[in-house]
């Protein structure tokens, strides 16, 4: 089919439209007619019953007041007032009566005045001759009930008898004329009761035709678009979500001529272009880390513009490496490097970090937002951190394969410095060779306490941000106040010494004990901390910085610090 698919749409819809015109105007016309019943019940049968009724009511209220005066009249002693209350009220109901036979037939005129209400015309014109007959025959009621009066009075037994038999009469047939007219009434508004009853049936069994036809064209129309539209659709619908799942090779054909066909062949080239990307990605990702090139390829990290960022930054670098390196081969020193690079980058990735750059045998690593949630980079710097650590014995198992041989292996060991604080991030370089990095004080921080490991004999130093950021969950223990060169603000620094739950009470014992000999250290007893410093060494004897802080101490004695010394210690190399 060669339609485009706005006119599709557009013919369908319009003949939908159509169809829901015709059923909303056979609902109109249907309607309309139970509507005209409806009306005519309630503005006009209903009312005129009700005004007859009141008549009647009137008309009855009328013969109690007879029956009243006539036998207040047979007492021995009349009373005067009693028959006086009486007959008024007999005289006040006739008048009401009749103005409400009045009232009604003037609501009889209004009604054959209406144009465009169908009204049973005929029995209206009955009931308009039968109202004046109640009327007629209540007044002769009314007139022959004051003769009745004035002969009781006046007249003799014979003449009252001779009225009083006209009057019952007269009540019978007042009693007969409204019965005729209530029975106008209730056949007229039942008959229009069922007429609007089946009105309404009628109305609903076209309706529920008109319904079923429009539902099968409907149907039709479903499937029209169904076949013509929505199964391109669905096999669009199909390669977007193979390419989401990762599916690069899907293709989409769409033998329609209209923009669905447009959009698969766009679609298509989409997919090209996304397996050239996916292809750059993966080559890319073994020298950049694969979410900096993500990042990249999709535009979401500035090109021109760094951000500050509070980030972790790590540094690592194996110990005496140039000397190893001096009894290797350059593809043995390769591999090796190799090997060793792939163990540590892989755990520094698994825990959500990016690995910046390798210099010789060093990683320098961060974790920081848009990579890393702000509230965990530090704990996931540090647990990368012991995980290497952990790794390491998997690296040293490894050497007797590499060198080939079991004896005389080289020690190897590896030193890490994490600081957490502020950086500059963002693409850093020339016009033609950029890298996405960090660079500011935290990075060199980091950098010197990696290198301050060397003299606390210490493998993992961390500032005391990251000891904050991390939190309770890891370990630590404060080891010194430390100036590092290139910085005139001392930084305290702190020894990670593992998960805080799987610490042993030793080692809590010691980080007790360090930290009570390093306060009495910055307070000059020297007595004092020399005693905690041995106590450590006597709990671990290979603790590396309670021997640094005795030597300090026994040095202190010979020459003691300058007064305002602040107890921090000036690392005077790089």
């Amino acid at each position: 089919m060669r339609l485009p698919i706005s006119l599709k749409i557009f013919s369908i819809t319009t003949a939908l439209l159509v169809l829901m015109v015709v059923v909303t105007w056979l609902s109109v016309l249907n309607f309309r007619q139970l509507n005209n019943q409806v009306r005519a019940l309630s503005d006009w049968y209903l009312p005129l019953q009700q005004q007859v009724a009141s008549v009647e009511i009137l008309i009855r209220q009328q013969i109690v007041h007879m029956e009243r005066v006539m036998a207040g009249m047979e007492v021995a002693r009349p009373d005067p007032e009693f028959l006086a209350a009486e007959s008024n009220g007999f005289d006040m109901r006739g008048v009401n009566a009749d103005q409400i036979v009045d009232s009604s037939l003037r609501m009889l005129g209004e009604a054959e005045a209406q144009k465009d209400l169908k009204l049973d015309r005929v029995t209206l014109a009955v009931l308009g001759k039968q109202l004046p007959a109640i009327q007629t025959a209540r007044q002769h009621f009314h007139m022959t009930f004051r003769l009745f009066q004035i002969e009781a009075q006046e007249g003799t037994p014979r003449s009252q008898k001779i009225v009083r038999e006209t009057l019952l009469r007269e009540k019978d047939t007042v009693d007969i004329e409204i019965g005729k007219t209530i029975d106008i009434l209730n056949r007229l508004t039942q008959d229009t009761a069922i007429q609007a009853k089946k009105e309404e049936k009628r109305a609903t069994t076209l309706n529920w035709i008109v319904t079923a036809i429009a539902t099968a064209l409907g149907l039709i129309f479903a499937g029209f678009v169904t076949r013509s539209l929505v199964d391109p659709v669905k096999r669009l619908v199909g390669g977007t979500r193979a390419v989401e799942a990762g599916d690069l090779d899907v293709e989409i054909l769409v033998r329609t001529h209209d923009e669905l066909a447009t959009l698969a062949t766009s679609f298509n080239h989409m997919v090209v272009g996304l397996r050239e990307k996916e292809r750059i990605r993966d080559t890319f990702g073994q020298y950049v880390d694969p979410r900096i090139v993500k990042s990249l390829l999709e535009n979401r990290i500035p090109a021109e513009r760094g951000e500050r960022q509070v980030m972790t930054v790590f540094f690592s670098d194996l110990q005496d490496f140039t000397r190893l390196c001096e009894g290797l081969t350059p593809d043995a020193a390769v591999r090796f490097l190799n090997r060793y690079f792939s163990l540590m980058s892989e755990v520094i990735r698994t825990r959500q970090g990016i690995v910046d750059k390798y210099i010789g045998d060093s990683v320098m690593a961060f974790w920081g937002p848009p990579f890393t949630d702000a509230a965990d980079h530090a704990t996931l710097c540090c647990l990368a951190a012991l995980e290497q650590m952990a790794r390491m014995e998997a690296f040293r198992a490894w050497l007797p394969e590499m060198f080939g041989v079991s004896q005389g292996l080289p020690v190897v060991n590896v030193r890490m410095g994490i600081a957490s604080g502020e950086v500059t991030v963002g693409n850093i370089g020339s016009e033609t060779s950029r890298g996405y990095t960090v660079i500011g004080d935290t990075v060199n921080l980091a950098s010197r306490l990696e290198q301050a490991n060397k003299f606390y004999g210490t493998r993992i130093l961390v500032n005391e941000a990251t000891r904050t950021l991390a939190g309770d969950t890891l370990a630590f223990r404060e080891i010194d106040s430390l100036r590092v060169a290139g910085k005139l603000e001392p930084v305290r620094v702190y020894e990670l010494l593992g998960i805080a739950a799987e610490l042993s009470e030793s080692d809590w014992q010691r980080v007790q004990t360090y930290e009570a000999g390093l306060a009495r250290y910055r307070a000059q007893d020297w007595d004092g901390a020399e005693s905690a410093f041995r106590e450590c060494l006597t709990i671990e004897s290979k603790d590396q910085p309670s021997q640094v802080m005795l030597e300090r101490i026994a040095a202190f004695r010979q020459a003691p610090p300058e007064a305002g010394w602040d107890g921090v210690w000036v690392a005077l190399s790089k």
